[in-house]
């Protein structure tokens, strides 16, 4: 029996809602929470799932019941503004510190170059906050260094000579 996906209660029927963005399976009980979404059941249902012609009939029952739960019609996620967005490396920090310490200046004077304080400049090395957008392009002027993941990375290692895709045993090295 199909449960409620906001109170977990037991229910013969659910009704698609829309609550805060998401599409969740509710009960009569939960369903003033949101907006009931009016799905389209001859076409949706079986060619949202279905990867050819002869499974359509059968991705077609599967789908009903955990099909509402994702975002819109399509298996393809829209594009939204996160995707155009660049992503701060995981070892900014580190990258910040290194980078004055080579240069041979103080956190102070650091700060004083940047035109920001000394304090800024010691959180962001201890990773304690992350650099706004402002502070990070000041940054990577000054030092010349990217904290952009992935920047680090040479691609190059990543690719494989032929055609087939590649996993991770391609790229780790063992340590015997």
């Amino acid at each position: 029996m199909p449960q409620c996906e906001m109170c977990g209660a037991d229910e013969t029927s659910l009704t698609t809602t829309k609550v805060e963005g998401a599409e969740l399976e509710l009960c009569e009980n939960c369903q003033g929470f949101g907006t009931t979404v009016e799905t389209q059941e001859s076409s949706s249902s079986t060619s949202k799932y279905s990867t050819s012609s002869s499974s359509g009939t059968s991705g077609s029952s599967g789908g009903a019941t955990g099909g509402s739960t994702g975002s819109g019609g399509s298996t393809r996620r829209k594009k939204d503004m996160f995707d155009d967005m660049d992503e701060l490396a995981a070892d900014y920090d580190d990258r910040i510190r290194e980078a004055r310490e080579s240069e041979g200046l103080t956190q102070e004077e650091l700060a004083d170059d940047l035109n920001e304080k000394a304090s800024l400049i010691r959180k962001l090395e201890r990773g304690d906050i992350l650099p706004s957008d402002e502070v990070q392009t000041k940054l990577e002027k000054k030092l010349e260094i990217s904290l952009i993941e992935g920047t680090d990375v040479d691609d190059t290692e990543w690719s494989s000579g032929s055609g087939q895709s590649m996993t991770l045993g391609d790229v780790v090295e063992r340590k015997d």
